[in-house]
């Protein structure tokens, strides 16, 4: 802390209309908005920052992370200037601006911050021509609920000006504290550059035991692994925790310097654009793989052979499995949370345990205020996310540690293990169909007729024949969620068809983007008969797909021949 104070000063500045967070406090647009705009950034977070009442924001602590994604040095230095001139006391950042998202939450709960900035647009493409975003994380660690999302949305419709600190200048490739004297400020702002694993890797080696996967890993019946970074976030964390703690080999560990355009690949992990992982896996060489999305809060498995685990058996297998890992050993299991739109898998789990199931809308800032309250500590989404707990976010590597946890306690391999379920539990098959890139307009129109077909009285009881199906239509809705902790009732979120034989079609529209808009379609279909266990899930729910394009119309009003994405 040298030479004369660094002045604050006050910009003039005008609102811009589209900086709806859409949904746990976060502002996902094309990277070409946030960089060429005229303080599109500066006026969001100025907007997040003045949502925090302002005795709480003064001196405060708080947390800032990336996922490395191109822009994010410049906006990391745009959020530490801000955040200096709103009167934040410290800042704790993540060594090269990088933290996980469960890392965020990790540091949040850990030290008490008042709340964390994390720079990702989650599996969305980097780059210049890729999408950037702006998430804001609440004091518990967890998305900011609708209510703070609103609240910065309102400001954000009225903001004449914000506060920043131009000539303050950090280094984030350097460890430790760096402080810096503030015109008109009492004490000065403070800077804490940490290493982005430690802390999180801490609570890991509390929660889960590593001994039992160590010896998995190296021991004599060694389980050979290949885990993908895909070139996001997670590659110091897979580097540090799998290989360097857990004693994977060097070379299990593919794609993990984090790039700002992910290697010109979608950090998604799924069997669309995790290729390199799924090929390496059809080779039969390893007997587990994995892979995380950019921001390393969702994951996918693979067991030899490339053979898939959906997401939705993930949850309901690690709810199966809890007895094997120690935190739940201690803890108890009090309840599982799940999406709307996830399969009913882990509700026949739940059911043989004895443990209630919180079916809530999309989005994990639903979770915390049920865990915030005790009443449940498993979550998971069909857009493979899932975590405990341990934090107030869906995360990828625990979800992979627990895996292999499984693994070590049941000495089966991923294949086994889920047929077992499957033999237990019955099959589940499921299928996303993504119609991305849509004309907002269109599927506003699209949504409003389906509503208004599904939810007419006449429309229970119909029945569908599709080959030699026939389906009869049981109960439809507008799903909506009454929350059991505070009584907050969020509505329209997502259409629902259940069938007499309890399949089930949903319709949504995502709002995890701005700009244009993402029809998604779920289809779930039980099978209890394990001579049925081994069928194509899309040959499987062809004749509930065959219904729900009939219904929706959507490739006739769209001009779409199919999906852009399936999972």
């Amino acid at each position: 802390m040298e030479g004369s104070p660094i002045p604050v000063l006050t910009v003039p500045t005008a609102p811009y209309e589209d900086q709806r967070p859409t949904g746990g406090g976060g502002l996902r647009r094309p990277t070409s908005l946030f960089e060429g705009q005229r303080n599109y950034l500066p006026n969001f977070i100025q907007s997040v920052l003045s949502s925090i009442d302002l005795r709480d924001r003064q001196g405060c602590t708080m947390v800032v992370g990336s996922d490395g994604r191109y822009f994010s040095k410049t906006a990391t230095e745009i959020v530490v200037q801000m955040a200096a001139a709103n009167g934040i006391g410290r800042l704790i950042i993540g060594q090269n601006g990088i933290l996980s998202t469960p890392a965020v939450s990790c540091i949040i709960r850990k030290i008490k911050a008042a709340g964390g900035i994390i720079l990702t647009a989650s599996h969305c493409p980097g780059g210049p021509g890729g999408e950037f975003g702006v998430k804001f994380n609440v004091a518990n660690g967890g998305p900011a609920p609708d209510v703070v999302s609103d609240k910065i949305y309102q400001i954000s419709k009225t903001i004449e000006e914000y506060a920043i600190c131009p000539d303050l200048r950090i280094d984030l490739s350097r460890l430790g504290r760096q402080e810096f004297d503030l015109e008109n400020k009492f004490k000065p702002f403070r800077v804490e550059i940490v290493d982005p694993v430690d802390i999180y890797l801490n609570l890991l080696r509390t929660v889960l035991d590593f001994h039992a996967i160590k010896s998995l890993l190296t021991g004599p019946s060694q389980l050979k692994i290949r885990v993908d970074a895909m070139h996001g976030v997670m590659g110091p964390y897979v580097r540090k925790v799998l290989c360097d703690e857990l004693g994977a080999p060097a070379n299990s560990a593919i794609n993990c310097v984090p790039l700002e355009d992910f290697g010109g690949q979608h950090p998604d992990p799924n069997l669309t654009y995790a290729t390199t992982l799924l090929e390496a896996m059809k080779g039969g060489e390893y007997g587990f793989g994995a892979a995380f999305d950019a921001d390393g809060d969702r994951y996918m498995i693979l067991g030899q052979n490339g053979f898939f685990v959906s997401p939705s058996d993930s949850l309901a297998i690690i709810a199966a499995n809890l007895s094997c890992i120690p935190y739940f050993r201690q803890m108890g299991i009090r309840g599982f949370g799940r999406s709307m739109p996830t399969s009913t898998a882990l509700d026949r789990v739940a059911k043989s345990m004895k443990v209630p199931v919180y079916e809530t809308p999309a989005g994990w800032r639903f979770f915390s205020n049920l865990m915030d309250s005790g009443r449940c500590n498993l979550c998971g989404e069909e857009s493979f996310g899932t975590g405990s707990d341990h934090l107030r976010e869906k995360d990828g590597l625990w979800a992979v540690l627990v895996w292999l946890s499984i693994i070590a306690a049941r000495k089966q391999s991923v294949e086994e293990i889920v047929r077992d379920h499957w033999a237990k539990f019955g099959r589940h098959y499921y299928c996303r169909f993504d119609y991305e890139g849509l004309d907002p307009k269109t599927t506003y129109y699209i949504m409003r007729d389906l509503e208004a077909l599904v939810t007419d009285k006449s429309f229970i009881g119909q029945q569908f024949a599709v080959g030699s199906h026939v389906y009869s239509v049981a109960k439809t809705d507008s799903f909506e969620y009454v929350d059991p902790v505070d009584g907050t009732v969020t509505k329209k979120q997502g259409l629902r068809i259940i069938f007499s034989d309890a399949s089930r079609l949903i319709f949504r529209l995502s709002s995890s983007s701005g700009v244009r808009a993402t029809l998604r379609l779920y289809a779930e279909s039980y099978e209890r008969d394990p001579s049925g266990h081994d069928q194509e899930p899309q040959a499987v729910l062809s004749p509930l797909i065959a219904i729900a394009l009939k219904i929706s119309q959507i490739h006739e009003r769209t001009g779409r021949r199919g999906p852009t994405v399936i999972t």
